[in-house]
């Protein structure tokens, strides 16, 4: 079956206007995924809330239970014990000045920084080529920390940062097709139990405006927010 086929087919078979319950979402994305490699699954949810104003910002990181299916490469910025302590959690690169220049000079190949708040003077100086990319590292979601252990471990572990854009949505990953339902769905109510909890203090009327969970190539499939389970 040519490719434009089954992106057709894909494409046909959510019912339009419905909303799914999150079991039956992260069921059906898997079932209209046509690409011919792992696709990541991703989940968009509009909030209510108007990010021009800073007190409505909505900003964080979750650890998804299961992971996104990525292997993620972490640089830490730090010197002496805490490098040590780094490299004993698995960090994938650690330095100081010799990373800084590095990334100068354009290497970029990392998805997660780090860095121990002594070193935030030197990175500062990047913050050019890792603000545009989201990689600068922020005490809000845990990246600018002495506790570098906790950091890499939980990065490794599939920790995940959100951040609402200017429309008032957040996008993030939550696996890939190859998971099972089940594990999907522990993901995306790790992360809506994260977005609750991050829920300004002035934001009024509803919150959880919509739901879209999605694969790299498939359709759209809306959830109804009344499905998922939030953890207090």
């Amino acid at each position: 079956m040519r490719q434009g086929k089954r992106r057709r087919l894909a494409h046909e078979k959510p019912e339009r206007g419905r909303r799914y319950s999150l079991e039956e979402a992260c069921l059906l994305v898997k079932e209209v995924s046509f690409a011919k490699f792992d696709e990541s699954v991703d989940l968009a949810v509009r909030l209510g809330v108007n990010p021009k104003h800073a007190d409505q910002m909505v900003r964080g990181a979750v650890v998804l239970p299961n992971g996104i299916g990525k292997v993620n490469r972490v640089l830490v910025f730090a010197k002496g014990e805490k490098a040590t302590e780094a490299e004993a959690a698995g960090a994938d690169f650690v330095g100081s000045d010799d990373l800084v220049a590095k990334i100068t000079e354009g290497w970029l190949e990392f998805d997660t920084v780090i860095a121990t708040p002594d070193m935030m003077g030197q990175v500062g100086r990047l913050g050019r080529v890792l603000g545009p990319r989201g990689l600068m590292p922020n005490p809000k979601v845990g990246t600018v920390t002495f506790d570098v252990n906790k950091a890499v471990s939980e990065a490794k572990a599939g920790k995940v940062e959100f951040r609402v854009e200017r429309a008032g949505i957040v996008h993030a990953p939550v696996g890939r097709v190859s998971f099972d339902g089940t594990k999907l769905v522990e993901n995306v109510a790790a992360l809506i139990s994260a977005l609750v909890k991050a829920k300004p203090a002035v934001a009024k009327g509803t919150y959880l405006k919509s739901i879209t969970l999605s694969s790299t190539m498939g359709p759209g499939l809306r959830i109804d927010p009344n499905t998922v389970t939030v953890e207090a």
